[in-house]
């Protein structure tokens, strides 16, 4: 299915986000999805695998996770100076923020003609990964996919240090599907044993996949990309988010 990307400058409290909506340039209502980067924002890789589920027939909403501290348009290089800075932003945002732009990007999806309203879900990676599972807590989110989401077991994200993300599963009333790397230094498999604790006692229907990579191997740049690890990945999350809409 051929695409089309367009930007948005969204306004949301205290300014505006600037948000890439990737979609199918063909006419129809397709599900929804908020999607959310890692600390280095909407890169050309990021961009790339937005475009996969794009053109698998969905809305895709991209917001810049660090609106409020950086420029429009900023996106980061994968090195030191980026990841330091991506880290920094981090450590600046309030988690409360993200869950206040949730509002806003699901507002947007519900009022494009090219939009079916009431199959709304949400993705992410990494730092984002987190973000979306925190997004499964409106009940407007029917499915939610996580790839290596970090911060989950201890609950670290942006300025805290514990959001408190799994104390509040039992909010989750979609279906989650969680996606690791057991290689991940940044996901241990006694953090993954924590998540599967708390998911499992406040009752969330989930699924979760492992895969033989490393942290953020669906980055198609640099030594840590697996194609064939991504390529099974993207797929079960489509599989995942077709079944239920």
């Amino acid at each position: 299915m051929v695409i089309a990307e367009e930007t948005i400058d969204l306004p949301v409290e205290g300014g505006t986000m600037r948000t890439l909506v990737v979609r199918p340039r063909v006419p129809g209502r397709f599900p929804g999805l908020v999607a959310y980067s890692d600390i280095f924002q909407l890169t050309a890789s990021t961009r790339r695998w937005l475009a996969r589920f794009a053109g698998h027939g969905y809305v895709v909403a991209a917001p810049e996770i660090y609106h409020r501290v950086e420029p429009p348009g900023a996106a980061f290089a994968f090195d030191d100076a980026g990841r330091d800075r991506g880290q920094a932003d981090a450590a600046k945002t309030p988690v409360a923020t993200w869950d206040s732009d949730l509002r806003f990007l699901l507002d947007m999806l519900r009022a494009r003609a090219d939009v079916a309203s009431d199959k709304l879900g949400a993705l992410g990676t990494c730092t984002g990964g987190h973000i979306a599972f925190r997004a499964a807590f409106d009940p407007a989110i029917r499915a939610t996919a996580c790839f290596y989401p970090t911060g989950l077991e201890d609950g670290k994200l942006g300025l805290e240090a514990d959001a408190g993300s799994l104390a509040r599963a039992s909010e989750i009333r979609g279906e989650l599907l969680l996606v690791f790397g057991t290689l991940d230094p940044h996901v241990s498999a006694e953090g993954r044993a924590v998540i599967d604790a708390a998911l499992r006692g406040a009752g969330v229907r989930y699924e979760k996949l492992l895969f033989d990579a490393e942290h953020a191997f669906m980055r198609d740049e640099g030594a840590r990309y697996d194609p064939a690890a991504t390529d099974a990945a993207i797929a079960a999350a489509l599989l995942f988010f077709n079944l239920v809409f």
